[in-house]
């Protein structure tokens, strides 16, 4: 469990960016893993069907926290598909060991060390799955 916690997921969970919620999102959700009770609520602010704003109310374990702090720093200017890509990529790298995600969520690696801890892992895609989820809000609304 002591490998788990490396240097780097300890500072990534504590540099977690936009972690202001937005004023007028256009789409807002917030998803909870019932196993650990860890909880990450998005706002997204969408133009021309990219992030264009992006704040994330993360309550978290660690890893939970490095996974939105690398999610935080690569969203903006994406669209739902790319998103959804990394989110797909760090699925598979936690259950199926895949490879790491690719850029702009490579930084995700540094979670591959959680593969063989599957009570983790719902905490792990937190951030992509309010992600996806705030999207869907968006588009609903729009």
């Amino acid at each position: 469990m002591i490998k788990l916690y490396s240097t780097r997921i300890l500072a990534l969970a504590s540099q977690i960016p936009h972690t202001a919620r937005l004023d007028a999102p256009d789409g807002t959700a917030r998803k909870r893993s019932p196993l650990c009770g860890s909880t990450v609520t998005v706002d997204v602010t969408l133009a021309d069907g990219r992030i264009a704003a992006f704040g994330q109310d993360v309550k978290a374990c660690a890893l939970g926290q490095a996974a939105a702090s690398v999610v935080g720093d690569a969203i903006v200017g994406l669209d739902r598909t790319a998103v959804q890509t990394g989110r797909d990529q760090l699925h598979a790298m936690l259950t199926a060991h895949g490879p790491a995600p690719t850029a702009p969520f490579d930084g995700l690696a540094v979670l591959e060390p959680a593969r063989d801890y599957k009570n983790r892992h719902a905490s792990i895609m937190l951030a992509f799955d309010a992600t996806l989820a705030a999207l869907d809000d968006a588009t609903a609304t729009a």
